[in-house]
């Protein structure tokens, strides 16, 4: 039963966070809060990107020239880079994935 009480829980949390915004829609945050929000995404997405290029198999560092998700991983960085296209840095990582998995013979 605890168990259900921690979802319902969590539900009321996250529907009274996100009806919030809602309830009270000329709430301005000051502007250190603003400058700290811009960073959000970016570290959202770093700390759910980086664990799967260093750790592939959960379990293990694998910092090597034989890891492809490190690899691709950088590359997809400096396709970002330099193109600045998310298409174009999700189309390119994919390939140098699989390109690299293909000639390592973990396909």
């Amino acid at each position: 039963m605890s168990y259900w009480w921690l979802i319902l829980g969590m539900t009321a949390i996250t529907f009274l966070m996100r009806y919030s915004l809602f309830a009270w829609p000329n709430l301005r945050f000051p502007p250190v809060v603003r400058q700290g929000l811009h960073y959000v995404p970016t570290a959202v997405l770093t700390a759910i990107v980086v664990p799967g290029m260093l750790l592939p198999d959960g379990e293990h560092w694998q910092v090597s020239f034989q890891n492809a998700y490190l690899l691709a991983g950088l590359a997809a960085i400096a396709i970002a880079a330099f193109s600045r296209n998310l298409l174009a840095t999700i189309g390119g990582g994919l390939v140098v994935f699989f390109l690299l998995r293909w000639a390592m013979g973990q396909i």
